[in-house]
């Protein structure tokens, strides 16, 4: 599905006068790169610690400072591409990560689950925001960031500022300070953020602008007026960053700054549907702990509520069930270093030439058991496989892939649906993922904790076992259903073991897949 937002009109005017206003300002964004070449700028007062509310806006106490940027609808390859001085400064003074959204049937690729996945830290399968009505949203069970700063202190100052007005009418609808709607205006919305945040004292800002998903839609994702667009909002950007080091207390203040997008557009103009293009998505993070430059691929949209929300100092529970971690808090796992070493397709004819991201190799302690699988079947997919969501989803979309979002970077994938679709000798699909060895000496429990998109179209099983020490392999769950979760599965281990091992056999006939990823064993 291909949707276009039916609550947003054709914004000609709006956006010339964006630009113009955008050319005329000379601004600087935060990061180093960008204040070494910046000129010099007059200081503009704010708002003191001990002073009253700015503005309907209470003053902020907090020396942690969060600013969110939403730039809606943005490529992150043409941004590469974009004349983009402030945003690429960002990304040279801090860490930039990229990967992919979900698609259907998680939810379309559209701006109601995009910004609702952001804002809450859960995934659409949680909040159930599905599309830009918002019908049936859980905000009641999966609140905003900034309400859940509100609710751990009320002290805490939250600004959201939305061109696009459901960002401030649905998608944080609940407690934050001061909520504005800008009614897609951007040179508007820039203006009174950059005001707020000089003159003013948020704690936590959400800032939100729409004229580059606006471009898309009029012009598609492959136009001038798309390069354009990004330019005008660069600027733009720019105009609210310099707002924020131009505060008499930016040098005393722990700032993170975060940019990030909802979707990405089709060539033609578009979104809402499940290709690479509309699926991409970035997040460039910059503040103390990201390196200069770094480049991540484990950091997804739901992590960016988490951490904020450990940035302001508020403590997250468990009970929440949030999808996304704090990055800081983000760990690689055995099969991310497998990357570097990935192969560019074999029998896949879809899938782009260029691009690198399966093995059938697995890290080190990690071993693939393939002795009842049948010879033959697509290279790629014979017998479990490491695997990246680029290369993976691209193998054929529309088929659930696309809701494996529970993964991080590299992860390991059995599909006898796309093994099947070369010739093979007789038999099923039937190969078994074995972990390391892991040390359970003197230990009397453990638990077993992976993320997994376990998804049935045919016959198919999955079966893990735990095996300690040589012995039998010991069942400890069976998938028969469609499970989309990360599991935390209790295991209790024998008086005189010294290791246990987890397998994990998939068997299927040209059904679905298996996934696992992020796998953990902690013993007590």
């Amino acid at each position: 599905m291909r949707t276009s937002r039916s609550s947003r009109s054709t914004r000609t005017a709006v956006l010339a006068a964006a630009t113009v206003a955008a050319t005329v300002a000379a601004l600087t964004p935060l990061s180093a790169a960008a204040s070494a070449a910046a000129p010099a700028l007059a200081a503009v007062p704010a708002a003191s610690a001990a002073g009253g509310p700015y503005r309907n806006l209470p003053n902020g106490t907090k020396q942690a400072k969060t600013l969110v940027i939403g730039v809606d609808g943005t490529r992150y390859d043409k941004l590469l591409t974009a004349d983009a001085p402030h945003l690429k400064a960002l990304m040279a003074g801090g860490m930039t990560a990229t990967g992919n959204l979900y698609a259907n049937p998680l939810a379309p690729t559209l701006s109601g689950p995009g910004w609702s996945t952001i804002a809450t830290g859960v995934w659409p399968d949680k909040h159930q925001v599905k599309d830009n009505a918002f019908t049936g949203a859980r905000f009641d069970l999966y609140p905003d960031f900034a309400t859940r700063l509100e609710n751990a202190d009320p002290g805490n100052s939250t600004l959201v500022i939305g061109s696009w007005n459901p960002i401030a009418g649905n998608v944080f609808n609940g407690r934050a300070d001061l909520r504005l709607q800008e009614s897609e205006n951007d040179t508007t919305t820039a203006a009174d953020a950059a005001d707020y945040l000089a003159h003013g004292n948020p704690d936590t800002t959400f800032l939100h602008f729409d004229q580059v998903d606006e471009a898309g839609h009029n012009h598609g994702g492959a136009s001038a007026d798309y390069l354009a667009a990004l330019h005008s909002a660069d600027t733009l950007v720019g105009q609210v960053l310099q707002a924020v080091r131009s505060r008499p207390t930016y040098g005393s203040e722990d700032w993170l700054i975060i940019v990030t997008t909802d979707h990405g557009h089709t060539d033609a103009g578009g979104h809402g549907g499940n290709s690479a293009n509309e699926r991409q998505t970035f997040l460039i993070a910059d503040g103390t702990g990201y390196a200069p430059g770094s480049r991540r691929y484990d950091v997804r949209p739901a992590d960016i509520a988490p951490t904020v929300l450990k940035h302001e100092g508020a403590a997250i529970d468990p009970a929440w069930k949030l999808d996304g971690r704090p990055i800081d808090e983000i760990t690689p796992d055995d099969f991310d270093a497998l990357r570097p070493g990935l192969s560019a397709r074999a029998d896949e004819s879809g899938i782009p030439a260029g691009v690198k991201g399966w093995t059938h190799t697995p890290p080190a302690g990690w071993s693939i058991d393939n002795s009842r699988m049948p010879s033959g079947g697509v290279t790629e997919w014979r017998g479990w496989t490491f695997a990246t969501d680029e290369f993976w989803t691209a193998s054929q979309l529309g088929q659930s892939r696309e809701t494996n979002v529970r993964a991080r970077n590299v992860f390991a994938v059995a599909d006898s649906d796309e093994w099947d679709d070369k010739a093979h000798g007789a038999g099923q699909f039937d190969s078994t993922l074995v972990s390391p060895a892991y040390p359970v000496s003197g230990r009397s429990r453990g638990v077993l904790s992976f993320a997994t998109d376990y998804k049935i179209d045919g016959p198919q099983t999955g079966d893990l076992y735990v095996v300690f020490d040589n012995g039998a392999p010991q069942l400890v769950k069976s998938y028969r259903a469609d499970l989309n979760t990360v599991e935390n599965l209790p295991v209790t281990v024998p008086a005189g073991a010294a290791t246990a091992r987890f397998q994990f056999r998939y068997t299927g006939t040209n059904s679905a897949f298996w996934t696992v990823d992020q796998v953990t064993f902690t013993t007590s």
